[in-house]
């Protein structure tokens, strides 16, 4: 009989090897040398920056205090470094693949920051109008691209979004100027945004028309019926029909008083609060509860779902007509959440961001969130730089959120699928 003393320790299991699969490994150093290349162009914006420190005005309007000066390049090198490491850590897989994504984060706001510091170098970069602005442009694109995921997820393509934008818009500056009610306004504007859904509803679902072709037509439609109206009724008539109430901000007591964050986050109209609400709310309903997981069955497999007892059109409708409401308070946005009139064909193709949006996003409300936020920030950007007066094309920034799409679609950051009855009827036997 062998003793054990009481010194002796077990020996440690031996770690086991992951194995990875060839077009796994493939698209690993694919997006690693795109991230690559990202970092080093950092790099080089941070050799390039002129010495001296970088101003960020971090309060709106308050060009005495509340600013930031930081050594413009020794933090864009310290940034460019950040950025390469995280790079490099990506493509030799020293982080496990679950942390993939907030490797790509962080060298985005490593490159997003080393970029500020190579523009900012010897200026004031207003940081706070930045983000402001990022918000405001954003809003819209993020109700829009949640009314995509809604309808997409169940099988029906929303290419819709911008005729349901218009509509809305429409719809909300009328009603506000004719009721001074901004209740009402966002009311109707939602009403009309499931209106517009509805006919795609009907069409597509029931009567099985392509959905694309048909998404088209009805962004066709709206675009004339809008227009015909703004010229026979709203622009005759303007003081009445189009002088639409802006929303006021309401400030959420001590939330606003946050620093930096607080004043551009809790100090918003009641609209971008319901912006908040609507990310929260359409991701808790798609991965937590019973309707949920029926809209991603039938939009996955909707035979299967049909077999189990689930009703696959009125699942489609339901989650069609419930984007509309989004879509509906998106437009609403553009006339009484910003601009204060209805115009002719004011979305100016935010319906077809919205689209990109969620695409980019993989057709997740968090990443179709982010993604338009990603849209907002270089819309802004391009305004601000052309303030601080940067040698770079301001139509080159406002390329950069499309060709992120295009790269995003192409699969060189990874898979990008559609639900796979996406765009499919589906007819009962």
């Amino acid at each position: 009989m062998t003793e054990t003393t009481p010194d002796a320790v077990p020996a440690a299991p031996a770690k086991a090897h992951v194995i990875e699969a060839p077009a796994d490994r493939t698209r690993r150093l694919r997006v690693g040398g795109l991230m690559l290349v990202f970092a080093l162009i950092g790099l080089l914006l941070a050799i390039f920056t002129k010495s001296g420190k970088a101003t960020f005005q971090l309060v709106s309007g308050d060009l005495q205090n509340n600013l930031l000066h930081v050594p413009a390049q020794m933090v864009g090198l310290l940034l460019g470094i950040l950025g390469a490491a995280s790079a490099a850590a990506y493509i030799v897989r020293r982080v496990p693949q679950r942390y993939a994504g907030w490797l790509a984060a962080l060298l985005g706001i490593c490159f997003i920051g080393a970029f500020l510091c190579w523009a900012a170098a010897g200026k004031t970069f207003p940081l706070a109008n930045q983000f402001q602005g990022t918000l405001n442009f954003a809003t819209p694109l993020i109700l829009g691209a949640l009314a995509g995921v809604l309808s997409e997820r169940a099988g029906v393509i929303n290419i819709a979004i911008e005729g349901q934008f218009l509509t809305g818009a429409f719809t909300a500056a009328v009603v506000s100027s004719t009721t001074g009610s901004a209740a009402a306004a966002l009311i109707a504007a939602a009403a009309s945004g499931v209106l517009m859904a509805a006919l795609l509803a009907v069409f597509s679902i029931k009567y099985l028309v392509n959905q694309v072709v048909l998404g088209v037509v009805l962004v066709v439609f709206a675009t004339g019926i809008t227009g015909f109206l703004f010229d026979e009724f709203l622009q005759p008539e303007a003081n009445k029909l189009n002088t639409p109430e802006v929303l006021s901000a309401v400030k959420i007591p001590g939330l606003a008083s946050i620093p930096f964050f607080g004043p551009i986050l809790f100090n918003q109209t009641i609209l971008v609060y319901l912006t908040y609400l609507a990310v929260a709310v359409v991701t808790f309903v798609l991965f937590q509860t019973r309707w949920g997981l029926r809209i991603r069955a039938v939009g996955e497999h909707p035979k299967a779902a049909d077999t189990v007892g689930i009703n696959v059109k009125r699942i489609r409708y339901s989650a069609v007509l419930s984007a509309g409401i989004l879509a509906g308070l998106g437009g609403a946005f553009f006339t009484v959440g910003y601009a204060g009139s209805f115009s002719k064909e004011m979305t100016a193709g935010n319906g077809f961001i919205a689209l990109a949006a969620l695409i980019m996003g993989r057709w997740h409300p968090i990443g179709a969130t982010v993604a338009a936020l990603f849209f907002g920030f270089a819309t802004q950007l391009q305004s601000q730089l052309q303030i601080i007066q940067t040698p770079i094309p301001g139509e080159l920034l406002l390329m950069a959120p499309y060709l992120a799409t295009i790269i995003a679609v192409a699969g060189l950051v990874g898979r990008v699928r559609a639900p796979k009855a996406d765009g499919e009827p589906y007819v009962t036997e």
